[in-house]
């Protein structure tokens, strides 16, 4: 799966498979300076996912760089499991056996992964947590599949997690935690992370249409649900990693003017601010991301093309 070249134009691309329609977007980095945004478009999926993929193939020339995807929220579990002790290359074998009665189908079926969660330096217990991540084989052949029938090289496969991770390293302090929370179709996503590691994750079942197409009582409900999830989300994260301290937590892609950042701030004990893509990424090529709903609707997809890493999941 990997497709490495010496002609691949420097960044990620971004693939990102939405109810939306397939979502693109390429980012580069320059040390010194914001990241630049050069591509970002969307394709209808209508037809079908290859008809899109082969659009956007020629419309932007995927084959010039190096191209990663998104799985969808439902096509992955991430797993929270005690690290074996146990060496480098022999990890992956120990987790599958460590996951395998956590799975509803059999572990020889499941593609694994592993994402480790950095210990507190200074304890002296040597235990510490990590995510196994693991994705029904067939889902993996058949994202795999897609790009080799449209011709796209595809050099990785990432998760939405990471990508908000991405975007959460432009905005942490440096000492402090950074809680992050976005909303899509597919519902919210809070993630935690530290030196640009994650640390938490938590799903949310309140998506950004229902947010946004709420009456004054609806809404109000949805504030509560997602403030007592914050809240307890919060307080196990306190409870865990006791040594990092939150800076603050940050809301994406949704207009200043909608209130869920003043209600989370009046009911959560750290700051509560809004996320503007623009403050962290440069949009002189596409200003049309100057929007909210459009940051709101390649959230992730900008997110994944951010990615530093080479490996392939």
């Amino acid at each position: 799966m990997r497709f490495f070249t010496k002609t691949k134009k420097p960044g990620w691309m971004a693939v990102n498979f939405l109810q939306e329609g397939v979502c693109i977007a390429h980012v580069n980095r320059s040390r010194g300076a914001k990241p630049e945004v050069t591509v970002c478009a969307k394709f209808r999926r209508d037809p079908s996912d290859d008809a899109a993929l082969d659009k956007a193939a020629k419309d932007a020339h995927l084959a010039r760089y190096n191209c990663t995807t998104l799985l969808g929220p439902n096509d992955y579990q991430m797993l929270l499991v005690e690290a074996p002790n146990v060496p480098p290359d022999e990890l992956k074998t120990a987790i599958r056996w460590r996951i395998k009665d956590m799975l509803d189908y059999h572990i020889d079926d499941a593609t694994i992964d592993v994402l480790d969660i950095p210990p507190d330096k200074n304890a002296a217990a040597r235990t510490h947590s990590m995510y196994a991540i693991a994705a029904r084989n067939e889902i993996v052949r058949s994202r795999v599949a897609l790009f080799e029938r449209t011709h796209v090289p595809l050099a990785a496969i990432d998760l939405q997690e990471m990508a908000q991770r991405n975007i959460a390293s432009l905005l942490e302090q440096e000492g402090r935690g950074l809680a992050l929370l976005a909303f899509d179709a597919e519902g919210g996503l809070l993630t935690v992370s530290f030196s640009g590691e994650l640390y938490l994750s938590r799903r949310l079942d309140v998506t950004l249409p229902q947010l946004l197409d709420a009456d004054d009582e609806q809404r109000t409900r949805h504030f509560e649900r997602i403030t007592l999830e914050l809240q307890r989300s919060l307080d196990h994260f306190d409870r865990q990693f006791h040594f990092i301290a939150l800076s603050r937590l940050m809301v994406a892609t949704l207009p200043e003017q909608f209130g869920l950042t003043e209600s989370l701030a009046a009911n959560l004990y750290v700051p509560v601010e809004n996320v503007n893509l623009g403050d962290l990424l440069d949009f002189t090529r596409v200003p049309e991301l100057l929007q909210p709903e459009r940051q709101a609707l390649y959230f992730h997809t900008l997110g994944a093309a951010l990615r530093l890493e080479e490996k392939v999941l």
